[in-house]
């Protein structure tokens, strides 16, 4: 008798189980949650110029400041004037940062006497339409006789563009030849068309 007992109430706890087991598997299922990554900020160009002393063209995190950009292009230049810029303000995608000169010290180019080209009295003058594309100079890989031969590029000049390129590596484009020392925009204007990258 008491095996029969026993026996019962092991069939009867089987079917507690079985039931207790059937309910939670029935249960819903609680929602997924699905964890998306972090958002990454674009990077955002913003062109330096003025009185820096590496202007040009610098990338930045969504967020950087004006700070950054002057940190960026190698601090400010004695000249600099800042009282009316905001160090604190964002930076935008595709801005133009002008970091002013202090009244009355804006850069002037100066030249030495190597530098200037002076018109050959026995040269005939060429028209800028017969320039092609193969009479362009190379200021990638220009020799210095070449580079002098540019109107405006004497050869201290030429051997500044050289030294540049040794020291910062090839032009991206004809106007990064504005970096090098003794070019300036209207040296620039005269030989844009006569060169390339």
């Amino acid at each position: 008798m008491k095996n029969v007992l026993t026996v019962l109430l092991g069939i009867m706890a089987g079917f507690a189980l079985a039931g207790l087991l059937f309910f939670v598997a029935r249960a819903p299922a609680g929602e997924a949650i699905v964890l998306q990554p972090a958002p990454t900020k674009a990077p955002i160009a913003v062109h330096v110029i003025g009185a820096v002393p590496r202007p040009g063209l610098y990338e930045f995190v969504e967020g950087a400041r004006v700070q950054d950009a002057i940190d960026a292009a190698g601090g400010l230049l004695s000249s600099a004037s800042i009282e009316s810029i905001n160090l604190a303000a964002l930076l935008e995608d595709g801005q133009q940062l002008i970091i002013p000169y202090k009244s009355g010290q804006e850069p002037v180019e100066t030249f030495t006497e190597d530098e200037l080209e002076l018109p050959n009295d026995n040269e005939e003058p060429t028209s800028e339409d017969e320039n092609t594309d193969t009479d362009l100079v190379n200021i990638n890989t220009a020799t210095l006789e070449e580079l002098d031969s540019l109107p405006g590029i004497g050869p201290t000049i030429a051997q500044r563009i050289i030294d540049y390129r040794d020291e910062n590596g090839p032009f991206n484009t004809i106007e990064d030849i504005l970096n090098v020392s003794g070019i300036g925009p209207s040296t620039f204007e005269e030989i844009q068309d006569l060169i390339t990258v």
